[in-house]
């Protein structure tokens, strides 16, 4: 029987996003491609089109629904079409076309809709039954009346005490909004969540995990790694080195405390207002893993998951320093390791394919490369002593552990940001949205009141946001 999409709408309506474009090469013609991020429910990947395939889609629709008046960035016929302002604006114009798409249930259910997002692809369904973390979920849920995760650090926070001013970011559970404090004027990033989507999505474990960790967030405003490896396609290896080894010291400790991070991405590594890397998004850490301990939740980027993640293998700490191979990787030679536009072929590179280590490094640099990128996760760098054999590489023989740790090494590059609230390092398609007006008015309950005396059953002792229709329309 055929499935009534229109039924389920709200469901599974996805988010969507053009985060980055790249320029391509191919039998010496040049192009763009544009990178589409999807999230549908416990679900997130990435689809790579050209600016062509969102013509021939937009030409499709507008016919069907002209009332729609869809609209994309025009063909230039005359001029650089590699230019960045160029590329920036229609990168701009065909997020805010598929935004349109999937704020209409006619569109979104559109089967060349769902064929240009990759809905029905099979690679994109996940087996709760194989999940870890779901049970250990439902196991929450069941019992959330018996838990007391004590009260919050200021049980009287609310939305009037703060200013938001910007949009910063955007995550898959809502937004992030710079917001000023106005009992002293610090700034903060309030990370405001959708609780009809958390439990929707049935995400109260990864909410818990967030909850002890961040809600309101210091503003770390050196931009995101990603951010500036757009900008410069590739970083120097002594820039590479001061952030792989910073990273490493932070994933070293995480591990020290049985915390496996498993979602390292340059998204995720931010720089702070002199360039010191700053880890966020703990939203898929995973609690309670010793060096000796394995866990087997299917989670993570498509580019950076480790051969183990994708076999649904059980896997530990070792995860990570496959993600810190193919972070250094990108940030030496411009591209994740694996990486190719169609998922299920990345998938299978990952799995098979020899890693291609191009001239240009140290060869230390190659070293570590392919040691942490090793298929066999009992074989890969830190399988056995962890962060001590990240430490003892050569490719860090000129960096001072002890200097690093308490920030003495200067930072190869300083944002120069020109204050606390500069935010000259986030991309203009986040700042240049309106902040949602229903975190600006004071209400019983607004997203952001951290009050635990609102919460239900299965938001027992943390901050949530009540559902609201418009919240982030």
């Amino acid at each position: 029987m055929q499935r009534d999409h229109t039924m389920d709408y709200k469901e599974s309506c996805p988010s969507v996003s053009i985060p980055s474009s790249d320029e391509h090469r191919e039998k010496k013609k040049r192009f763009t491609v544009y990178k589409v991020l999807v999230s549908v429910g416990r679900s997130e990947w990435f689809v790579f089109r050209r600016y062509a395939e969102f013509d021939k889609l937009y030409n499709t629709l507008k016919k069907q629904f002209p009332a729609m008046a869809l609209k994309i960035p025009a063909k230039r016929i005359f001029g650089d079409n590699f230019d960045p302002d160029f590329i920036k604006q229609r990168r701009a114009g065909l997020n805010e076309f598929i935004q349109n798409l999937v704020r209409h249930p006619e569109l979104y259910n559109h089967p060349d809709v769902r064929a240009f997002l990759q809905m029905d692809s099979p690679k994109h369904q996940s087996d709760p039954s194989e999940d870890e973390d779901e049970r250990s979920s439902q196991k929450l849920h069941s019992t959330s009346q018996n838990i007391n995760l004590g009260p919050s650090g200021n049980p009287h926070a609310k939305p009037t005490d703060f200013d938001f001013l910007k949009v910063i970011g955007k995550g898959s559970f809502g937004k992030v909004l710079l917001a000023k404090r106005k009992l002293d004027g610090k700034f903060y990033a309030v990370k405001v969540l959708q609780k009809k989507i958390v439990l929707n999505r049935k995400e109260q474990k990864h909410i818990m995990a967030e909850r002890n960790l961040y809600f309101v967030l210091d503003f770390v405003n050196g931009g995101e790694l990603f951010f500036h490896l757009q900008r410069e396609r590739s970083f120097p290896e002594h820039r590479a080195r001061f952030y792989a080894a910073e990273i490493a010291s932070a994933l070293g400790y995480l591990h020290s405390i049985k915390i496996v991070y498993r979602d390292l991405k340059p998204e995720n590594i931010l720089l702070d207002s002199v360039g010191h890397v700053v880890l966020t998004d703990f939203g898929l850490c995973k609690e309670g893993i010793a060096i000796s301990d394995t866990t087997t939740t299917f989670c993570g980027t498509p580019e950076y998951l480790a051969p183990e993640v994708i076999r649904k293998q059980p896997y530990d700490n070792t995860v990570d320093w496959w993600c810190l191979g193919a972070v250094l990787y990108e940030m030496l030679y411009g591209l994740p390791p694996f990486y190719c536009r169609d998922v299920a072929e990345m998938y299978d590179n990952i799995l098979h394919k020899p890693l291609s280590l191009r001239p240009g490094v140290s060869l230390t640099a190659w070293s570590i490369l392919e040691e942490l990128l090793e298929k066999d996760r009992q074989n890969r760098l830190g399988a056995k002593e962890d962060f001590l054999e990240i430490q003892s590489h050569p490719f860090f023989e000129s960096l001072s552990w002890a200097d690093l740790v308490q920030k003495k090494i200067p930072p190869p590059f300083n944002p120069n940001v020109a204050g606390p609230d500069d935010i000259r390092n986030f991309d203009t398609a986040f700042t240049e949205e309106t902040v949602p007006y229903s975190v600006c008015v004071s209400s019983d309950y607004s997203v952001v009141n951290a009050s635990v005396l609102e919460a239900d059953d299965a938001f027992v002792g943390f901050s949530y946001a009540p559902p609201s229709e418009d919240l982030f329309l």
